[in-house]
């Protein structure tokens, strides 16, 4: 088995995931079937504060902790509904 090739529209859709909308690079790796370091390689090409200030970086990163903060909680939400209401 030879190693895979993955296009940059692929590469860019896994960053996207990543970067907007605040998917833990494990689980993306595990849907996707690709390393985690070959997502960090792509996050590092791909991602659109690659190259920028610190601070716009930081504003990224604090919109995908955000948007992660956001998932997890509706996600514990809906687990306590479903207990509540078993």
């Amino acid at each position: 088995m030879g190693k895979a090739k993955f296009g940059d529209d692929f590469k860019r859709d896994a960053v996207h995931q990543i970067v907007d909308r605040g998917y833990p690079v494990a689980e993306v790796s595990k849907r996707l079937g690709v390393s985690t370091h070959s997502l960090y390689l792509w996050l590092k090409k791909f991602s659109k504060s690659s190259g920028s200030d610190p601070s716009t970086e930081q504003s990224a990163e604090i919109r995908r902790l955000k948007l992660e903060l956001a998932r997890v909680t509706e996600e514990r939400d809906i687990l306590n509904w479903s207990r509540i209401n078993d």
